[in-house]
């Protein structure tokens, strides 16, 4: 998924009903066997007591929590589902075959939301017993079944009737919201069952129709899935032999023909990376109006959010594109690495996710090399687990889960974007030959079962002839990560490197006796050919001396080429000065945690004032926005809108408004990211053209390219009034594409007036903004400026009842409360914050919140450390007053 385990078994005798007559039902309403993917649970000795794990900071103690016995063990399931689209609910049979391995008079069962009528069992040729009880343990997600006797060991047959409503909480099974082509109102029954939410929906009328499915593969039971709506689709083959199908809303099948381009370009791409075929027969992607997540894996049928699956050729902007490659990419990969093969339990939910997140990147440069995709990993996802993991409150990327309460929590950014980053540092350690060789032999060897983390170290280990377990161990057992001190001394033509490791924090430093410490792949190059590596060494201890032959004095050396490994380094200044040419990884954190100073930082940025590299200047726009952030609290925030401006316009200058013949991909995502800034900064010109553009695009004289869309309504809105909110609200309410919605909530926050911040805010929960994309609008507002901030972390207090209900504690909470408090810098703020939760309780987010208080100290801290030196050193660079 892009954001129980119980036994793995198949399902089959699969029959679904809708609760409408069958002549009332539209020719295009799909009840589907195309579109169901079935799964099952997991095959592990479920008495074993699980507290969640390695508490870090002041995490609070996790309470026990046990597992499913294993006394009775299912077989195969069979499921008959009749959901009513009219009342909202459905009605549920299970007849499933089981392995009594123990006498028992319980049998216990993961049950969520539903309600059960009646149970039976029935022994192998014996007569049925229907149960006399029903314990629900609500918050465990368990029912206990018991019966007057003992069932006996053998096989036998548990009937259970039940019934459950269909919610509104985009979890389990639930109903999304969306209008026809004729602009009438709809619902469609859609199931998300990732993590546990799988446990709420399983269990005539000759009127209804029946739709039938075969067994299915011994499979997960949160990868089940099945639809039932009114879709149209776009159809093709892969090159293996594949069905491919894209089911969209009625009218908008050419937007699916992106996502099934890369659909069957990936499925051979996966087949001759794996070596092993993909096991079913098709494979269907659906885009489900309302839905918290990005995508959802489901063995056969992946389930995305609109703006994950459906582009528009004339109204999708590029980035889209991208997205939905990536997107695609990442859930296809998880029919191997997740379905093919399921993690043994949540604690390995990185091996999942973090694989997935890694090798999206190499399937999308193998569909679209043009896209320069790896070096944009290292902006989207490498920099952002860096970030998380230097915090005190980071977690190890393996961490123990027990209850299901848990799983939540660790649907971040360790699991899924640290864990890519040292997937991809150990695919690079291993070699790509023998790292697919490894990844082959567990995908054979573990089809159709449960694996754990070690189980892929083994056959990695086994592959290569390198220690796999020894060293990634000390990358996903531990939190954090190192900083790597490299000092160097001139022999002749020798250089001699002083290589040493410490925790790097973003408090400081870290010190004392208990530092952490890892094996850390190390690859060096030299300005003689920055693109191979001249020596590759495992810095296993503290600290190391190697020597590089042949290196002259005139040559510059620079670790970590390509940003594979996952650290930062620190070189000496003699060093850096000789690398700042070659040097691209720019960061703020070191200035954060007090080790450079800031001032440095911003010396360093202006030296790439001509730089054209789009990578390069998305981590200059995020650092920059993370700058003019924390001085939103100080009276000298225009001067850095200045710096920003001054640096920008050149590059905004040479791009001009207009894409250019031989322009490609890269160019439209840069044009579209330097515009944005410069509007936002206040650039005079680019605001009046936007303005300009704007008002032609509304009066319908010119309509803007999408990729501009979001620059020039960024600005505008950024230095506009009430009568420009009123326009965009009206150009959001006429979109027809979710991307254009989506687009336009992500901006509105940029208003400034405070009564327009508020109509923004309470456009947030309103019928018009889809329920997951609240969390945007807010976001928009915290993320906007220093009034929005207050105003957008009032307005989650004043609604906390409505929106935490709304979203019942899952990821879309801890989004929530990380994009609206996240940019505080006021100490007292991380005080009224984590007051505000230790009465507003939030378990799936506890983490977060600890994490955000966190960030709003080291805020405070920069700020105070920092704030005088900056000020001093914008001031100097608008030189002398002039009178």
């Amino acid at each position: 998924m892009l954001l129980l385990l119980g036994r793995r078994v198949p399902l089959s005798l699969y029959r679904l009903t809708t609760g409408c007559p069958a002549s009332s039902l539209p020719s295009s309403v799909l009840i589907s066997s195309a579109l169901i993917k079935l799964t099952a649970i997991t095959r592990v000795t479920h008495s074993t007591v699980f507290v969640s794990g390695q508490n870090t900071g002041t995490m609070p103690e996790r309470r026990p929590f046990v597992r499913l016995p294993a006394d009775v063990y299912p077989v195969n399931y069979g499921l008959c589902l009749k959901p009513d689209l009219i009342v909202f609910t459905f009605e549920g049979k299970l007849e499933a075959v089981v392995e009594v391995t123990q006498a028992t008079n319980q049998i216990v069962m993961n049950c969520a939301d539903i309600d059960i009528i009646t149970a039976s069992f029935a022994p192998q040729g014996g007569e049925e017993i229907n149960a006399t009880g029903f314990n629900y343990q609500n918050e465990d997600e368990k029912v206990t079944l018991s019966f007057p006797s003992a069932l006996q060991k053998g096989a036998g047959t548990l009937k259970v009737d039940f019934v459950g409503e269909l919610n509104d909480k985009m979890k389990g099974f639930y109903r999304s919201k969306y209008s026809n082509p004729a602009g009438e109102i709809r619902y469609a029954a859609v199931t998300q069952f990732e993590n546990v939410t799988e446990r709420n929906p399983y269990p005539e009328d000759e009127n209804l129709v029946e739709v039938k499915f075969a067994t299915t593969p011994i499979m997960s039971t949160y990868l089940v899935a099945f639809v039932i709506g009114e879709y149209d689709f776009v159809e093709a083959q892969s090159s293996d032999g594949i069905t491919v199908r894209v089911y969209t809303p009625v009218g908008k099948s050419e937007q699916g023909k992106f996502a099934l381009e890369v659909a069957t370009k990936t499925l051979p791409f996966y087949n001759d990376y794996f070596n092993v075929p993909y096991p079913l027969p098709k494979i269907d992607l659906i885009a489900i109006a309302d839905f918290a997540a990005g995508a959802m894996e489901n063995w056969g049928l992946v389930t995305y959010r609109e703006t994950a699956l459906l582009i528009d050729s004339k109204n999708s902007c590029s980035s889209s594109r991208q997205w939905v490659a990536l997107v695609v990419g990442h859930e296809l990969a998880h029919q191997w690495f997740g379905n093919l093969v399921t993690m043994e339990w949540w604690t390995h939910l990185w091996l999942n996710e973090g694989f997935a997140s890694w090798i999206e990147y190499l399937c999308v440069d193998h569909c679209f090399p043009e896209y320069d995709i790896w070096t944009q990993f290292v902006s989207a996802d490498y920099t952002r687990a860096l970030d998380l993991d230097a915090l005190d409150s980071s977690h190890p990327i393996e961490v123990n889960v027990g209850h299901p309460s848990e799983v939540d929590e660790i649907f971040d950014a360790i699991s899924y974007s640290k864990g890519a980053s040292v997937i991809r540092m150990l695919h690079d350690y291993t070699g790509d030959e023998d790292f697919r060789k490894g990844m082959n032999a567990y995908l054979l060897k573990f089809q159709h079962k449960n694996a754990c983390t070690e189980d892929l170290w083994d056959c990695l280990e086994q592959a290569s002839g390198k220690p796999i377990a020894e060293v990634m161990s000390s990358w996903t057992k531990q939190m954090g990560f190192p900083i790597i001190e490299v000092e160097e001394e001139q022999q002749g033509d020798d250089r001699i490197v002083k290589l040493s490791q410490k925790k790097f924090c973003a408090s400081g430093p870290h010190s004392g006796e208990d530092c952490p410490s890892w094996m850390v792949p190390i690859s060096i190059c030299t300005s003689e050919d920055p693109t191979c590596s001249k020596l590759k060494v495992l810095l296993d201890r503290a600290e190391t001396t190697i020597t590089l032959s042949g290196v002259p004095t005139e040559q510059w050396i620079k670790i970590n080429p390509g940003t594979v490994g996952f650290y930062r380094i620190q070189y000496s200044s003699s060093m850096l000065e000789r690398l700042l040419p070659g040097v691209r990884d720019l960061s703020l954190q070191p200035s954060r945690a007090g080790m450079i100073n800031t001032v440095q930082v911003l010396t360093l940025m202006e030296a790439f004032v001509n730089e054209p590299n789009y990578t390069v200047w998305s981590d200059l726009s995020c650092n920059l926005g993370v700058l003019s952030s924390l001085l939103s609290h100080t009276d000298f925030h225009e001067d850095i809108q200045e710096f920003i401006r001054d640096l920008f316009t050149p590059i905004g200058l040479e791009l001009g408004w207009d894409c250019k013949p031989g322009e490609g991909h890269l160019d439209a995502l840069l044009r579209s990211l330097v515009l944005g800034k410069l509007g936002k900064a206040g650039h005079k010109p680019t605001l009046e053209e936007a303005r300009r553009r704007f008002r032609d695009h509304v009066e319908g004289k010119q309509v803007l390219p999408a990729d501009l869309r979001s620059p020039v309504y960024l600005t505008v809105l950024k230095h506009g009034d009430s009568a420009t909110l009123e326009t965009m609200m009206k150009l959001h309410k006429l979109a027809d594409m979710q991307e254009e919605r989506n687009r336009i909530e992500r901006v509105l926050g940029a208003i400034s007036a405070p009564d327009l911040i508020q109509k923004v805010l309470t456009f947030a929960l309103s019928e018009e903004v889809r329920p997951q994309d609240t969390v945007l609008v807010i976001g928009g507002v915290a993320d906007s400026s220093k009034q929005g901030r207050k105003a957008a972390w009032k307005f989650v207090k004043d609604n906390w009842e409505e929106l935490y209900n709304r979203y019942q504690g899952g990821f879309l909470i801890s989004r929530l409360i990380k994009l609206t408090v996240n940019g505080f810098a006021i100490d007292k703020m991380a005080a009224e914050i984590k007051s505000f939760f230790e009465s507003h309780p939030a378990p799936s987010a506890e983490r977060t919140v600890e994490q955000c208080c966190e960030n709003i100290l080291l805020n405070a801290a920069w700020l105070k450390r920092d704030a005088d030196d900056i000020s001093q050193y914008l001031l100097k660079r608008k030189g002398p007053p002039t009178g």
